[in-house]
């Protein structure tokens, strides 16, 4: 439940200084990330505080570059992958309320231009890239030089998924406890896994019909399954670590699929029913199982959109990308 006396701004005003310095130009790129134990449903909407804690692994170079300039006319401009948005769309109100929360009030006209090489609100996290290149970006335009673990609270008071962002690799999520959010910090997991491969399968490119914070409203307040997500989320949560820490991939794979299914099936649990699946993305979950059953070792993870991330490694690299021809293959850990 949000706490009422607690905002953005009075959260992020405790780590700013008085007098902000801005240079002419910054800019940052952002690994978009693929959550292997999902964060579905927050505890506070303000703060984007999440019930759960996640875990998750970025997507090396797919992601968002973000720029930061001075705005020439006096007005503030949003670009997003090359088009000038209205000042009155959803995404430029989020950049610029964004924006404003390190301005604090002072008059410094902007042109945020960012560009995604990921498509947009189609289930891929790009938001989460998103506000965590802007995040990246503000810290060096105003010269603030924060602590990662507070440009990870920030970021998350973007978009949810954005504390992760921050970083590379594998990266967990905690929930925190705190009121004013600043223990729901992500950190970087120390492991890596060079045989690690994961493979887009982009069903649809298309915006989803319901977005996340919606959806997520949606499912906690209508899904007779959903009091158990968070309990299932935090068991996964340790037999993931387990699997990485091991490198066991098929505990890991079977885990992250399994936890993927359920927060789908608790969604399809809300009134009305949130389906992201579109006939396309049945149709890969079913030739995956049926490769499984030949001695393929693969896996998938879907987050809230139709499209599907494979879980491999190297050696089942050759017969996946015959059997996936469009896949695009990330290797988040290769050289």
């Amino acid at each position: 439940m949000s706490n009422n006396s607690i905002n953005k701004a009075s959260v992020v005003n405790r780590y700013l200084q008085d007098r902000l310095e801005p240079k002419d130009y910054a800019d940052a790129f952002a690994p978009s990330n693929i959550a292997l134990c999902k964060y579905w449903g927050k505890r506070d909407g303000e703060l984007n505080l999440p019930v759960n804690s996640s875990l998750s692994v970025s997507l090396a170079h797919l992601g968002s570059h973000t720029k930061i300039s001075r705005s020439e006319d006096g007005s503030d401009k949003v670009r997003l992958n090359n088009k000038d948005l209205p000042s009155d769309s959803d995404f430029s109100r989020k950049v610029i309320d964004f924006v404003d929360l390190f301005r604090r009030g002072q008059k410094i006209p902007l042109i945020v231009d960012t560009r995604n090489n990921i498509p947009t609100a189609a289930g891929l996290a790009s938001s989460a890239s998103g506000f965590a290149a802007l995040m990246l970006a503000l810290d060096d335009f105003f010269s603030l030089n924060l602590d990662k673990s507070v440009l990870s609270a920030f970021a998350r008071m973007g978009s949810g998924s954005a504390s992760r962002s921050i970083y590379t690799g594998f990266v967990r999520w905690d929930m925190g406890s705190r009121a004013d959010g600043m223990d729901s910090v992500a950190s970087q997991l120390d492991n890596r896994w060079p045989d690690l491969c994961i493979g887009l399968i982009k069903v649809s490119s298309a915006r989803k019909p319901v977005d996340s914070r919606s959806g997520m409203q949606r499912t906690i307040e209508t899904s007779k399954l959903y009091p158990s997500w968070p309990e299932q989320a935090g068991s996964d949560l340790i037999t993931l670590e387990q699997a990485i820490d091991e490198q066991n991939f098929a505990q890991m794979g079977a885990c992250a699929e399994k936890n993927a299914m359920s927060m789908h099936a608790t969604m399809m649990s809300a009134w009305p029913p949130l389906v992201y699946w579109l006939p396309e993305s049945l149709a890969v979950m079913q030739q995956v199982w049926q490769l499984r059953e030949a001695g393929v070792a693969v896996y998938f993870t879907m987050d809230a959109g139709p499209n599907l991330k494979l879980l491999f490694e190297t050696a089942s690299l050759s017969v996946l990308q015959t059997e996936f021809p469009i896949m695009e293959v990330i290797q988040p850990f290769s050289d």
